[in-house]
């Protein structure tokens, strides 16, 4: 789903200030769209819904320097994602994956011999 920044709901908001909490400029992909020109979106996935949110580079410093949940260097104010994390702690889709390697078993990292 393609959707402009600005017209996203608040929870869905919250949980992309959780999962990029040093702003979103530096996450950017770029593709083509339906209309064959070059654009630039950040991408957010929920377990319902694959999200790009449209905006540019600059765009995206400007969401961050004109959203008072983050501070003058651009990243999410502690408290602001303390309150973000107890609120949506029970999503598994907003954590990053916790793997130690050193926890895998070799039959984990080796590949299929039934290929």
């Amino acid at each position: 789903m393609i959707k402009n920044y600005e017209k996203l709901e608040d929870e869905v908001l919250e949980q992309i200030k959780l999962f990029y909490p040093e702003g979103f400029a530096s996450h950017l992909i770029r593709f083509t769209d339906v209309n064959g020109r070059l654009t630039s979106a950040l991408p957010f996935e929920t377990e319902e819904k694959h999200y790009l949110i449209r905006m540019t580079k600059t765009e995206a410093l400007e969401i961050i320097d004109d959203d008072d949940d983050y501070d003058g260097d651009g990243n999410l104010i502690d408290g602001i994602r303390d309150e973000y994390a107890d609120k949506y702690d029970d999503d598994d889709d907003i954590e990053a994956a916790d793997i130690d390697p050193d926890e895998l078993s070799d039959e984990d990292t080796s590949p299929d011999d039934d290929d």
